[in-house]
Formats: C-alpha cells, sequence, structure tokens
C-alpha cells in the first residue's frame, strides 16, 4: 500500500494583502496555539478532534472553523486519519477595512462559532482559495473576498465588545504583557512571580484558566508571531532565530515547523520570491 504523502502549500496574495494554505494527507498534531489574525478554514477530507477554548468537536468534511485572533486551539487526528484542509488568514486590519467595506460600521468582528458543522459557506472558502492560487484578476478576487466575508460576517459574527469577552484578571494581564515586552529573553517563572505575588503553583494554575495556555506556550506563540513578522520584512532565519529568543537556529527551525508546517525559509519564500512555497514530504 503506497505511504501517504503530506503536502503543505502556502500562497501570499499581494493584492488582498491575505494568506491562503493548503494542508492535504497531515497526520500531524497541531499543539495548542494562537494567531494574531483571523481564519476562516474549512476541512475537505480525513476527521480531527478539535479543542477550542476549552470546548472539544469532532470535525470532518464539509466542516467550516472559525477562530478570532488569540482564539487558543489544538487538533489531532482520529482513527488515523488524514487530513484535507483549506484556510484563509486575515490580519485584522484588513478584517476591518472589510467589515467597512461591506457593512458601513467601523468595528471590529468577533467570530460567535468556531466550528460550523456541513457549512453551506465552505465551498466559498475554496472559490476564494482557487482564485488566489491560480492568479485570477484583481476583481475576481475581490469579489470572491467579499462574497465570503458578507456570509460570514452575517451569520456568524457581532461587533467584538470587550466588556463581554471572558478576560484575564489584572494580575494576568500584567504578566501577559510582559511576556509581549520581554519575548527574547530568557523569562523565568520568578519574575512572572514577581509581577503577581502568586505562588508559582497559583500562578501557572491561574494563567492557564485564564488565558487558555501556559505562560510558556504563551511564550511560544509570540514569538512565533515576531519571527513570522521580521521573516517577512526579509531578515535572515539566523538572525530571526536570536531576534526572538531562541538558543540556536536549529532549535528555532524545529519549533516554526512544528507549528506553521514549513521551515522559515520556505516560508519566507512566500514574502521575498511573491510566489507559492510547498512542503512535500
Amino acid at each position: 500500500m503506497p505511504q501517504i504523502q503530506e503536502q503543505r502549500h502556502v500562497y501570499y496574495d499581494h493584492d488582498l494583502q491575505i494568506e491562503a494554505y493548503n494542508l492535504s494527507g497531515i497526520v500531524q498534531k497541531f499543539p495548542n496555539h494562537f494567531h494574531e489574525y483571523y481564519v476562516i478554514g474549512f476541512v475537505e477530507g480525513g476527521k480531527r478532534h478539535l479543542c477550542c477554548k476549552g470546548q472539544e468537536y469532532d470535525v470532518v468534511a464539509g466542516d467550516m472553523l472559525l477562530f478570532n485572533p488569540h482564539d487558543n486551539h489544538f487538533c489531532g487526528p482520529v482513527d488515523g486519519e488524514i487530513l484535507d484542509y483549506r484556510a484563509i488568514n486575515i490580519n485584522p486590519e484588513i478584517m476591518k477595512n472589510a467589515v467597512i467595506e461591506i457593512t458601513g460600521q467601523d468595528y471590529m468582528p468577533y467570530f460567535t462559532q468556531n466550528v460550523i458543522y456541513q457549512s453551506e459557506i465552505a465551498p466559498s472558502i475554496g472559490d476564494l482559495y482557487d482564485a488566489i492560487v491560480y492568479q485570477a484578476p484583481q476583481l475576481e478576487k475581490e469579489e470572491a473576498l467579499f462574497f465570503l466575508l458578507e456570509q460570514v460576517l452575517q451569520e456568524y459574527a457581532k461587533p467584538f465588545d470587550i466588556d463581554q469577552m471572558m478576560k484575564p484578571n489584572e494580575l494576568i494581564k500584567k504578566v501577559c504583557l510582559y511576556i509581549k515586552q520581554h519575548y527574547s529573553e530568557n523569562i523565568t517563572l520568578d519574575e512572572l512571580t514577581q509581577i503577581t505575588d502568586y505562588s508559582k503553583s497559583y500562578l501557572l494554575r491561574c494563567f492557564t484558566k485564564q488565558v487558555g495556555l501556559s505562560p510558556y506556550r504563551y511564550l511560544q506563540t509570540i514569538r512565533l508571531d515576531k519571527a513570522k513578522k521580521a521573516l517577512e520584512e526579509g531578515h535572515s532565519p539566523i538572525d530571526v532565530a536570536y531576534m526572538t529568543g531562541f538558543t540556536d537556529q536549529s532549535h528555532f527551525t524545529h519549533f516554526f515547523k512544528e507549528f506553521i508546517g514549513l521551515t522559515p525559509k520556505q516560508y519566507q519564500k512566500i514574502f521575498v520570491n511573491h510566489s507559492e512555497v510547498s512542503d512535500e514530504k
């Protein structure tokens, strides 16, 4: 029986300023993390057990996934089934501009559901993905983007209201801010407990419960976001490794691929060469 080949294809569209990617034949688990951007995706094939913000789901072909910035989530295969998945990543500023165009209102949207089973909108994600991949005329790509977002915003989003959101208490917020400001340093648990006066054990429990990730996983996610931006700006992978607090390039490459599915150099080529990048094995 032939071995299933894992493939990862990532594209960046400079007209729309959004990222599209396709994962196929994937058996890899994805660890707990969050993104700084919105994700609109759908499962093309396979079955996955997904955990997002403490809620658990089994998702299959035809299901749509919606992630807000900072929605922590992780997933793994079910019964050894391989994953085929397409998604669109949209930075908050691009999303905000689209919302103004579509609704005439100035607000950041908040997806009210993370999983929509057997969604009728899923084919629209595929249409946008194909338009980007096959370098369709700009008008066609713009139509596909706005058609998709209009459906999602109308049915599964509301204006973001921070007062209605579960959010960390003031001390945990200070810890998050400290991590964001010192992400390139060798942060210790002693430093974090000094901010809160919590014991180490209590801080770990409180932080993980309120943020959805442990302090170290939160630090890793911040480093990943900073690394992606630095790579997009053209910094060499070895420089980015040290800029973002990794001990060496090997550690950075292993970590980056665990989360993104591509090496830092492969990811950077998307932006430097203005082209599609893939990873097959």
